[in-house]
């Protein structure tokens, strides 16, 4: 599942918190980008090689530049910290074209709830709607004003906001009083970490599904101790692919030697969506829908429920659903 590839410039980056590093991206001999959808994301080839996809938090009406917010990771598998500790003002970047799988869609009302670096797409869609002059309120919830990327943004004296920073013996904010009564000329969008998500879907359970809009950037886990070996077939060549229990459907396919395109690796981005043709499938993964799951896979996390798959390479289909943001 690629996008047309071009390059961009880094024109402006600095840190927003001790942890985030704020970048502004334009193209090189200055003409307009493409555009995008408030909630899109931009999937970045980084210095180190890896791809990595990074929502776009400015303004969707502004053509001139994108801007991203990456959350420099330690732990992580490498992108975040070769953006931000391998690049400068001035250097080049390889980028896919904007995709969207967070698309904000019509209503009278919106409640953004953002926390953390899930302020990224949030951010977008807030400017966007306040732009228009649409009823929205943003929940933006931090631990502490040190680690809350846009703050002076957020402080100022505006209704529509609710900063919360859960350090120092505040705690949690109280989402209930926000979530009490399901409307259906509201719609609710949320991003955040896994521990926000799942309580939001848990005082949610009484309001229609579909007018409550997740994106995750934790992400699953393809290995555990669930997992059961099985054999992939590769439609293409004829290739059977052994799968032990403790290794990918997406790495035991690279160790074959057959190349499928990544990023997050972790169920939420959708860039190593490959076609099923026959089996049943284990579905781990975080993008796919109820219809979408009955002819793709997405080898990363996802594995077989029987003994064998027979897969083969999304090309047909290769902008039908794009990729997820993982912002790492």
């Amino acid at each position: 599942m690629s996008t047309p590839a071009f390059t961009v410039r880094i024109t402006a980056k600095d840190l927003l918190t001790p942890s985030v590093c704020r970048f502004e991206l334009r193209a090189p001999g200055g003409s307009a980008l493409p555009a995008f959808t408030p909630g899109a994301h931009l999937t970045v080839h980084t210095p180190s090689g890896a791809a990595r996809s990074y929502s776009l938090t400015g303004d969707p009406a502004e053509r001139d530049r994108y801007v991203i917010a990456v959350a420099r990771e330690d732990g992580g598998r490498g992108g975040s910290v070769s953006l931000v500790d391998e690049t400068r003002t001035g250097d080049e970047l390889e980028v896919s074209a904007p995709s969207n799988s967070f698309e904000l869609h019509p209503s009278d009302r919106y409640l953004l709830i953002a926390g953390g670096i899930g302020i990224t797409p949030i951010r977008a869609m807030f400017r966007h709607l306040s732009r228009r002059g649409a009823d929205v309120r943003l929940l933006y919830l931090t631990r502490s004003p040190e680690h809350t990327a846009f703050l002076d943004e957020f402080t100022v004296d505006d209704d529509a906001v609710v900063l919360h920073h859960s350090g120092a013996g505040a705690g949690r904010l109280d989402l209930w009083p926000y979530l009490a009564e399901p409307r259906e000329d509201t719609r609710v969008y949320c991003c955040g970490p896994g521990g926000l998500l799942a309580d939001v879907r848990a005082l949610t359970m009484h309001w229609r599904p579909s007018r409550v809009h997740f994106e995750d950037f934790a992400g699953v886990a393809g290995t555990d101790g669930t997992a059961l070996p099985f054999r992939a077939t590769w439609r293409p060549t004829g290739r059977t692919v052994d799968v032990p229990a403790n290794k990918t459907l997406l790495d035991a396919l690279r160790d074959a030697e057959i190349e499928v395109p990544s990023s997050c690796e972790s169920g939420t981005c959708g860039t190593c969506r490959v076609r099923l043709f026959s089996g049943e499938p284990e579905h781990r993964d975080l993008v796919l829908d109820a219809h979408q799951r009955r002819r793709f896979v997405m080898p990363c996390v996802s594995r077989a429920a029987g003994e064998c798959l027979e897969i083969g390479p999304d090309v047909a289909a290769a902008d039908e659903y794009p990729a997820l943001p993982d912002n790492r």
